[in-house]
């Protein structure tokens, strides 16, 4: 995160402060509906250190949509009553439980608001808390209340990433279910669905015919669905959003269709809800207006340290209810002590922030994200020496050209990354969705056809020469043939350079980058892609003991890297030779 984003971020944490203490919680007479409204509200008002920006403007915005919808009390009551009447597992079977006042909060956020014609506002509910939060197990009652008070053939869906997460949730449901139905007298009730028995959907005393189901990514068919209420669990480790959007577009009949997104942290940087979260957050912060979401977002503010309990607090809003009060302390110490792989799963479970193998990754996403600057080229001026350095894909890999920019008065190298990807190559590829998320945003340019254009890359870079003086292109010698040859009958033959990629080439340039990286002496543009690159490389070792990075897994992409190190070498190697 930039030092801009940090305070832009800091600046958001103190005028909600000062909005939410100046309003009047108590004319809108929350406890009229139900008193845990209001204690929870009125305690983030009142005790802003206690609770994070996400939370403080989430209840901001509740008061907000009271103000332009009203507070339905009939249907948040109801809610109540039938969540508090549901059987749920716990320490000593099942039971049932009160809904706390942050929770008491989050169902009235989704059922509360009505349109004048009866339909609800909000369509999509993110809950993106810490484990042992209870939220798989509460996340259930919103398909059992679909089930029993939606419309008569409503289909509720929970979905994961894989069967046992997905299971998670659904025994849940089921549970519930047999505890309401013991007999099997008005519901089927197995591994993978609850539905009304036959007597009941034919019966026309009975006549629903809805039913939850359960789902994986994997599943063969999801054809003819016509979802009513969908329920994805741990939606962080998604790798895409196939299944989401399958669901979700089938959804298209329903008056009330929800969607509920139920989640913690994860080290999964290209999945699509890291993109996702940072539109809610946009949400959020008022810079989009979407009535239909509500997101409640727990996570760390800028700058609490991670081994304080009053950071464990705030990111737990069960801290001392579902989750011992000394679990974090022992999570904490245990972490500290088992090394990389705990510490990992300590800040992406407990603290609920993205994080990434710091021991396994060569420079950081995180790391690379703090060099990000809003570099243009067209905002250049005067024409400075310029690398550029090309690593060219045929059909389905990114191909990547880096222009870079040394400022020797600053002692500042400055990388801007240009990204391609053959568009006719998109359809049915692994990364699919968040390819396009990313050509939609800008960071991505996609070109016409199957195949990389060379062409389309050669007059980008020719392009390039308008605002900067190329001193250097380098190319890797085994996959920039043609576009090699278009450069040079365009004239650019005596500034080609072929750049080895063996090992003992990039050694002493991977060094020297790692180093102006962590001096502050690298900026790069701010396209996420960059980091993105950055979180897939590792340092891999020759027998010499030269390094160079690598992808993490085969499927990764890591071009962006590699272009800003040809660069990096290139200039190396030019003021080696000025010396």
């Amino acid at each position: 995160m930039t030092t801009e984003e940090k305070k832009r971020l800091e600046t958001a944490k103190e005028e909600v402060t000062r909005r939410l203490f100046r309003l009047d919680i108590s004319a809108y007479r929350l406890s009229e509906t139900d008193s845990r409204l209001e204690q929870y509200t009125r305690d983030v008002a009142c005790s802003p250190d206690s609770h994070n920006l996400w939370e403080q403007l989430a209840v901001e915005r509740f008061f907000r949509m009271i103000d332009r919808y009203g507070l339905d009390t009939a249907a948040v009551r109801k809610f109540f009553t039938f969540y508090e009447y549901l059987h749920f597992p716990g320490k000593r079977g099942l039971r049932r439980y009160r809904l706390t006042p942050v929770q008491a909060f989050q169902f009235a956020s989704v059922y509360g608001f009505k349109h004048p014609d009866g339909r609800r506002v909000v369509r999509e509910a993110v809950l993106y808390v810490p484990r042992k939060f209870s939220k798989t197990t509460g996340s259930a009652a919103f398909a059992i209340y679909d089930l029993l008070y939606g419309d008569a053939n409503a289909e509720a869906y929970v979905g994961a990433n894989s069967q046992d997460q997905a299971k998670k949730c659904f025994d849940v449901i089921r549970g519930c279910m047999r505890k309401l139905d013991p007999d099997g007298r008005q519901f089927v009730i197995n591994e993978q669905m609850v539905k009304p028995t036959h007597r009941r959907a034919t019966d026309p005393r009975h006549s629903r015919t809805a039913m939850a189901q359960c789902l994986t990514a994997n599943a063969r068919t999801k054809d003819g669905l016509n979802a009513s209420t969908v329920i994805m669990d741990e939606f962080s480790q998604a790798r895409d959003s196939t299944l989401l959007t399958v669901l979700t577009t089938s959804m298209g009949v329903r008056d009330n269709p929800l969607t509920v997104i139920i989640t913690t942290a994860s080290d999964v940087f290209d999945g699509p809800f890291y993109q996702m979260l940072a539109g809610y957050k946009r949400v959020l912060l008022g810079e989009y207006e979407d009535d239909t979401l509500f997101a409640h977002l727990f996570e760390p503010d800028i700058n609490d340290p991670e081994d304080q309990e009053s950071t464990w607090r705030k990111v737990h809003p069960h801290y001392g209810i579902t989750v011992n009060e000394d679990f974090y302390t022992h999570e904490y110490k245990k972490a500290q002590r088992d090394g990389a792989e705990a510490k990992l799963a300590f800040r992406t479970k407990l603290l609920n922030v993205y994080s990434e193998n710091e021991q396994k990754s060569w420079i950081p996403a995180g790391v690379a994200r703090q060099c990000a600057r809003p570099l243009r080229i067209a905002d250049i001026k005067g024409r400075p020496a310029a690398m550029v350095a090309m690593d060219l894909s045929v059909r389905d890999d990114f191909s990547a050209v880096t222009c870079g920019i040394y400022d020797p008065k600053r002692h500042l190298f400055g990388y801007h990354t240009a990204y391609f990807f053959p568009e006719g190559a998109l359809s049915g590829h692994v990364n699919e969705n968040l390819y396009r998320a990313w050509a939609e945003q800008g960071h991505l340019i996609l070109l016409p056809g199957e195949v990389i254009d060379y062409q389309a890359i050669a007059d980008y870079v020719l392009a390039l020469n308008r605002h900067v003086q190329i001193i250097g292109i380098g190319y890797d010698p085994y996959k920039s043939l043609q576009a090699v040859n278009i450069l040079t009958t365009a004239g650019a033959g005596n500034v080609m350079r072929s750049v080895s990629q063996s090992y003992g080439a990039f050694n002493s340039s991977v060094e020297s980058f790692e180093v102006c990286v962590r001096t502050g002496k690298i900026e790069m543009n701010d396209n996420p892609i960059n980091w993105y690159c950055f979180g897939n490389a590792v340092l891999d070792e020759d027998r010499l003991e030269n390094v160079k990075p690598v992808k993490r897994q085969r499927s990764q992409k890591i071009d962006g890297v590699v272009t800003m190190l040809m660069c990096h070498k290139m200039f190396m190697e030019t003021r080696r030779g000025a010396t």
